[in-house]
């Protein structure tokens, strides 16, 4: 099975998608700012999910969930941040947050499931 069938690697490739299309609503001058790190963290998720797959070992891929629940959790706070200097309307961020709570509470019930 490639990464590219995994659940969490499409949802958080539809993620980052989501977030491009949100930050496109940022002023330029976050361009370097919060419209730079909310793209970064968004495609960090799905790279680590996909780079942790291809290690040898169950621990090794765990390694890099963890670090890809990590950069979640930079995402929604990016996100929050983002909203509440009002960088873009306030309706386009509540879904996108909600599907940051949804992806980590699905990463956690990944990880916990390989751990077990």
């Amino acid at each position: 099975m490639s990464y590219r069938e995994q659940f969490i690697w499409q949802r958080s490739v539809d993620l980052a998608v989501k977030c491009y299309e949100l930050t496109q609503h940022f002023p330029k001058s976050e361009l370097y700012g919060l419209t730079s790190q909310v793209r970064r963290s968004a495609v960090s998720v799905a790279s680590n999910i996909a780079e942790g797959y291809g290690r040898r070992t169950k621990n090794e891929y765990l390694h890099f969930l963890h670090i890809s629940l990590g950069s979640l959790r930079e995402l929604d706070t990016q996100l929050i941040i983002a909203q509440r200097v009002k960088l873009a309307d306030n309706k386009l961020f509540t879904p996108l947050i909600n599907e940051v709570e949804e992806m980590q509470k699905i990463m956690v019930a990944t990880v916990n499931k390989l751990k077990t």
